[in-house]
C-alpha cells in the first residue's frame, strides 16, 4: 500500500522535523505550513495573517524551539506589556501553552522575563516605550502585532540595534497587516522573508462557524481582505479597492483567444523585483493566470524565467517595458531562448495615469484573477498611494498585460466601400 502526501502535507512535515515526540504530538494537530519559518537564509521573518490565522502560535513556537535547546537571550515585544504577558507568554497559543513539563519556562514578574530550564531568558518589552530597548542585547527577538505599535519604525530600529549577540541574530515579526508605511518598507528590506496565511488556513483550530459568520458579515469588503485574508489593503489615494479585487476572483475559461506574458524588468539585480504576469483574454474580459515575478535575478535570469513562462502558458506575445533598457530588453530575452514574439512598450505617462484605465476595468468586473496572488493584490492596492516608496513591479506588469489585451487598439484590415 502506497501513501501519497500533498505538497502542503510535505511542507507541514518538514517544519516539524527535529522535534521530540512530546512536542511533536502537541504541534501536529495545530501547525500549518504558513506557520513554519522559511528555509532560506533570512534575517527577518515577517508572518502576515488574518485574525485567527495562527500568528501568535507561529512566533511562540519558533522562539520556544530556540530557547529550550541552547542558552540564549531573547526579546519579546508587544503593543503593551499586558499583551506580552497575556498573549505572547500566557495565552492559549503562547509560549507556555506550547511547552512540555520538562522545558516549561517560569515567569519572573519582578524582572519581566521568562527563564527556561536550559538557561535561556526572554525579556518582555512594550512598544509604548521604545527607549527601553536601548542598551540590552539579544540573540533573537519576536515582535507581535507590529502594525498596532504607535511608533513602529522607532521601536524596530532600537530592537535591531540590540540584535548583536551570537553568529546569526534573527527577528520574527507576526502581525495582522494594515496599510501603514512602516510595514510596506519592512516587507521590501534586504534579508526579509514573508509568509502569509488567511484565517481559513487555520480554520481547524477555530470555533465552528467562526469563519463563515465573519464572511457573511464582511465578505467582499476591505475588512475581509485585511482582517480575514491577511492582505495589506489599499492606502490613501490608492486606485485599486479591496472590494473590487475580492469580486475579481474566478475560474479560467475553457478557451482564451489571446495570452500575453508582461515583463517589467528591474534596473539592477539587487533592487526591485522583475514583474512577470500572465494574462489571457476571452469575451472582452482579462483573466490573470499567474504571477511569476521574482527578486534578485540577473538580466539573463529574469529573461529565462519570462521565456519559460511564455512556453508554459503558450503565450502569443511577451510584452516588455523598455524604458530602462531599450532594444537591449528584446536582445536579452532572445538570448535567454525566448521564441515568443516580443513587443516592447514605453511608458510615456506616470504609473498612476497608466493604471487608472485598468482600475476602471476592475470596477466594471472585466478582470478576473484565476489563482491566489496576494503579493500582486497588495501591490495593486498600494499603487497610486503617496506613501509607496517601492517600485510596484508586479502591478506594473499586470497593467501592461491588461492594457495590451483590452485597451490597445488592434490593427484590423479595413474594407473601403466605393
Amino acid at each position: 500500500m502506497s501513501l501519497e502526501i500533498s505538497s502542503k502535507g510535505k511542507a507541514a512535515l518538514e517544519c516539524l522535523e527535529g522535534l521530540d515526540l512530546e512536542i511533536l504530538l502537541k504541534a501536529v494537530p495545530r501547525r500549518a505550513a504558513h506557520q513554519c519559518a522559511p528555509t532560506s537564509d533570512w534575517r527577518t521573518w515577517v508572518m502576515l495573517g488574518g485574525r485567527g490565522a495562527g500568528k501568535t502560535f507561529a512566533g511562540a513556537f519558533w522562539l520556544h524551539e530556540q530557547a529550550r535547546l541552547t542558552e540564549r537571550t531573547f526579546a519579546l515585544v508587544g503593543p503593551a506589556l499586558h499583551d506580552v504577558r497575556e498573549v505572547m507568554i500566557e495565552g492559549p497559543s503562547g509560549i507556555r501553552a506550547l511547552s512540555t513539563e520538562k522545558d516549561m519556562p517560569s515567569w519572573e514578574a519582578s524582572r519581566k522575563r521568562l527563564r527556561w530550564p536550559s538557561g535561556s531568558v526572554a525579556y518582555a518589552f512594550s512598544a509604548e516605550d521604545p527607549d527601553s530597548l536601548r542598551g540590552p542585547q539579544f540573540h533573537a527577538a519576536w515582535a507581535d502585532e507590529f502594525c498596532a505599535w504607535r511608533e513602529p519604525e522607532r521601536v524596530l530600529s532600537n530592537l535591531r540595534f540590540g540584535l548583536r549577540r551570537g553568529e546569526d541574530p534573527r527577528l520574527v515579526v507576526t502581525t495582522t497587516p494594515r496599510p501603514i508605511p512602516a510595514l510596506r518598507r519592512l516587507l521590501v528590506e534586504t534579508g526579509v522573508e514573508t509568509t502569509r496565511g488567511g484565517t481559513a488556513a487555520n480554520a481547524a483550530n477555530l470555533s465552528p462557524g467562526f469563519l463563515a459568520h465573519l464572511r457573511a458579515l464582511y465578505g467582499g469588503t476591505r475588512l475581509e481582505a485585511q482582517e480575514i485574508e491577511g492582505l495589506v489593503v489599499e492606502a490613501e489615494g490608492a486606485l485599486f479597492q479591496a472590494e473590487d479585487l475580492a469580486r475579481a476572483r474566478g475560474s479560467r475559461p475553457a478557451h482564451l483567444d489571446r495570452i500575453v506574458v508582461a515583463v517589467d524588468p528591474p534596473v539592477t539585480a539587487h533592487g526591485d523585483a522583475c514583474g512577470i504576469v500572465v494574462v489571457g483574454r476571452s469575451d472582452g474580459r482579462a483573466f490573470v493566470l499567474a504571477d511569476r515575478s521574482a527578486r534578485g535575478l540577473t538580466p539573463m535570469g529574469w529573461a529565462k524565467r519570462a521565456a519559460e513562462t511564455a512556453v508554459e502558458f503558450a503565450a502569443d506575445r511577451v510584452v516588455a517595458e523598455a524604458n530602462q533598457g531599450g532594444e537591449m530588453v528584446r536582445t536579452v530575452l532572445v538570448q535567454a531562448g525566448c521564441e515568443t514574439l516580443v513587443k516592447l512598450v514605453h511608458a510615456s505617462r506616470g504609473k498612476r495615469a497608466r493604471a487608472e484605465p485598468v482600475a476602471a476595468l476592475y470596477e466594471q468586473g472585466r478582470v478576473i484573477h484565476c489563482a491566489s496572488m496576494p503579493a500582486l493584490e497588495e501591490e495593486l492596492m498600494a499603487l497610486g498611494a503617496e506613501e509607496t516608496r517601492r517600485s510596484p513591479d508586479r502591478a506594473d506588469a499586470l497593467v501592461w498585460a491588461v492594457s495590451d489585451l483590452l485597451l490597445t487598439p488592434t490593427a484590423e484590415p479595413r474594407i473601403r466601400v466605393l
